[in-house]
């Protein structure tokens, strides 16, 4: 396993041992999520027949939950920070959540295609919201696009759009919803316009391309050294050389914040972190998949981006 296998390992060799019958019950159980106790739990009363929605992985999946409130039934198939979307195999029970759906939202740009595969044979005719088809993101390109301030507003209008037209008597409904959505993310803008007026042409390296969109939106400028960047982006292992530059960049106190995935494993991350501490360097953790504990896009989010300004020194 490379030190860029993340969550799947522990998953994957527990299906080994599982039959399919129950390993189709236990993913199920274990990864998909509904609206009905998510962000949306909290919304007014539906007037209509609520949308059927099938989200593939949760970043996008508590988004649609708050844009649709009680006017969509969400299902979000990848709900666990245990399992790696990019290489998560849908169980049976998926695919029947599949052919329910009126409408399918996924990321893309090679981040989920299991999902766009089962969208295209299982639900033929519902629409599709493809995040990266919405941001102009190509195939092989950064798929974490959640972290990026403008795909989160052009995902949501395009969901809105889409519920709306699924559900033209929830219009007024999705309106409502799409502007509270607005306002939950006051903080979340506020803290992003903060950054960058304070902190704008400081420096960052990363142990992963995870949190780079937000990177640049709030203009920090990235000196992970590139053959350490490459290897994380194909998720192989570092050669020596690349390891070393990284750890002599934080050693030398080149860059002014270490962005740490904690969503990785192994070794090298951990000599990374280290040198980082050594040097004095503050470290800022990020996830790729929103973490226990956390009830909202938003607040996952904002306990990020002050964890980075306090870094930066533009928040005490």
């Amino acid at each position: 396993m490379t030190f860029f296998s993340r969550r799947l390992g522990l998953v994957a060799a527990a299906a080994l041992l599982v039959p399919l019958g129950l390993a189709a019950c236990s993913s199920d159980s274990d990864t998909a999520s509904s609206s009905s106790s998510g962000p949306a739990a909290n919304a007014p009363a539906c007037p209509t027949t609520p949308v059927n929605v099938v989200v593939s992985v949760d970043q996008w999946g508590d988004i649609v939950s708050e844009l649709g409130g009680k006017c969509a039934d969400v299902k979000t198939i990848v709900a666990s920070s245990s399992v790696d979307p990019h290489d998560y195999e849908p169980s049976p029970a998926d695919g029947a959540a599949f052919t329910d759906a009126q409408m399918v939202v996924v990321n893309g740009a090679d981040y989920d295609v299991w999902a766009s595969k089962l969208a295209a044979a299982s639900a033929p005719d519902a629409p599709v919201v493809n995040a990266a088809q919405v941001t102009g993101t190509a195939d092989g390109a950064n798929p974490h696009l959640w972290y990026s301030p403008t795909a989160v507003t052009k995902v949501a209008d395009a969901v809105t759009e889409g519920l709306s037209k699924i559900s033209p008597d929830a219009q007024a409904y999705f309106a409502t919803q799409r502007s509270t959505f607005t306002d939950s993310l006051s903080e979340y803008n506020d803290l992003i316009a903060k950054i960058k007026a304070g902190a704008s042409g400081k420096t960052f390296a990363a142990t992963e391309g995870v949190f780079d969109y937000m990177a640049q939106a709030v203009r920090l400028v990235d000196k992970t050294p590139a053959g350490f960047a490459a290897a994380a982006a194909n998720e192989s292992d570092p050669s020596p050389a690349d390891l070393a530059a990284f750890i002599k960049t934080l050693s030398d106190r080149q860059v002014d914040v270490l962005i740490y995935n904690t969503q990785t494993e192994g070794s090298t991350p951990e000599q990374i972190r280290a040198a980082a501490e050594s040097a004095g360097v503050p470290v800022v953790e990020v996830t790729e998949t929103v973490p226990p504990g956390q009830n909202s896009f938003e607040s996952w989010q904002v306990d990020q981006l002050t964890s980075l300004a306090k870094a930066l020194g533009v928040q005490s």
